[in-house]
């Protein structure tokens, strides 16, 4: 279709609109949570004399290995790393791990707060939160485990793409490079048990999925990438997906972090998607310069380091208080009712749900919001997503473009 909308985007964007507008209407969360979560809860509680005597080998040098293990396939790990891969040449796979880890965020909160089941109760069970990063993962659900689902994937997509691309492909090196995997996923998976952060349950359940989610990036990740790299309406479309993916998001029983770790990784992908989409011929391309080759030696890199990392800093700064300022006046000027949870001060705890034109006639936009299921809504959520899509493009556009100019 020239011109217009290509039926694959109609089609994705319009079920996901069906989905919304279905799930609320049958309430379907609650449903599915009614059928999982007894059986997930029972499951966690029957399996909390096997945390324990994994527990009962407590020794000091454990605690700091496994937690060292988790901080290193965390969220903010990844965060850190994935810059570095872009600027040290490695642009395609740094930008499927970077989707790959959305989608994985995506679809394993989606679960956890789907069946709102418990983690292994503390006490009994001895609870090890060494950063802080570990503190807010505790206040999520148990099933699955996201860090047994994301090591599965991402070490599961990098061993593909390393057997890919200039690695010869014998017997040994697969032998080797499977073992090496296999060993992490099983070294987190027992150490999230370890740490008492979930249950035998939990991590079966993040394997299995992080398996079905890695199969089918392994079937989609050429047609995502060449849709970013060449594709028709790709920001528009990544926009209107980003928009829908977060009214598509299920609202666990209780409010935990993951929805905000989410709204983050959502942002993060479309600033990638349209930094790439505008920049990929110039930075992007196959033929961009790798660290360690003549064209791109440590030292040059580690200026990319020193430039990059507090520019793309300055810029989530910016951007977060350039979107504490704007979004409010764009939703008051629309007629979009919003409270904020933390963000904006002055509508923490304020109904913006009232509108300050009682018994006038309401506009068209308001009309329409009276249609959805919330009152009010949440602007943090749009605070964080801009956020973090301007961290995300500083990465792939505004810093690569400083490199150019100062030759590094």
């Amino acid at each position: 279709m020239d011109g217009g909308i290509p039926f694959w985007q109609a089609l994705t964007l319009s079920s996901i609109l069906g989905w919304v507008l279905a799930s609320s209407a049958f309430d379907l969360t609650r449903r599915v949570r009614a059928l999982t979560q007894p059986w997930v809860t029972r499951r966690v509680i029957v399996d909390t004399p096997l945390i324990l005597g994994l527990q009962r080998i407590q020794h000091r040098f454990l605690d700091d290995m496994f937690s060292v293990l988790s901080c290193i396939v965390s969220v903010p790990f990844y965060t850190g790393f994935l810059p570095l891969l872009f600027w040290s040449g490695h642009s395609k796979l740094a930008r499927q791990m970077t989707l790959l880890m959305a989608f994985c965020d995506y679809i394993g909160n989606s679960v956890k707060d789907v069946i709102s089941a418990p983690r292994p109760s503390c006490p009994p069970v001895r609870r090890v939160t060494a950063t802080k990063d570990e503190k807010e993962n505790a206040m999520e659900y148990g099933l699955p485990s996201s860090h047994a689902l994301n090591t599965v994937c991402l070490s599961g997509y990098l061993l593909h793409y390393v057997l890919n691309h200039g690695v010869q492909n014998d017997g040994v090196t697969i032998a080797v490079g499977f073992s090496l995997v296999f060993v992490l996923v099983m070294l987190i998976g027992i150490g999230r048990i370890y740490l008492g952060m979930h249950s035998l349950i939990d991590v079966v359940a993040g394997i299995i999925f992080g398996l079905v989610i890695l199969f089918f990036w392994l079937t989609v990740h050429g047609y995502v990438d060449d849709f970013i790299i060449s594709g028709q309406n790709v920001t528009s479309f990544w926009a209107s997906l980003a928009f829908l993916l977060c009214f598509a998001y299920p609202t666990p029983e209780f409010p935990t972090p993951s929805f905000e770790y989410h709204t983050a990784f959502n942002g993060v992908a479309f600033g990638i998607v349209s930094g790439i989409q505008q920049t990929y011929f110039q930075f992007h391309h196959e033929s961009v310069p790798h660290i360690f080759s003549p064209e791109l030696p440590i030292l040059i890199f580690l200026g990319r380091m020193l430039v990059g990392i507090p520019t793309i800093l300055i810029v989530k700064f910016c951007s977060k208080a350039l979107a504490k300022w704007l979004l409010p006046v764009m939703c008051n000027t629309l007629g979009i009712p919003i409270v904020s949870s933390c963000y904006v001060p002055a509508l923490r705890g304020s109904d913006s749900s009232k509108s300050k034109s009682d018994g006038k006639q309401m506009g068209y936009l308001q009309k329409v919001m009276s249609f959805l299921p919330q009152k009010a809504y949440d602007v943090d959520t749009g605070i964080r997503f801009l956020q973090y899509a301007g961290l995300a493009w500083s990465v792939v556009d505004l810093v690569p473009s400083l490199f150019s100019h100062l030759n590094l």
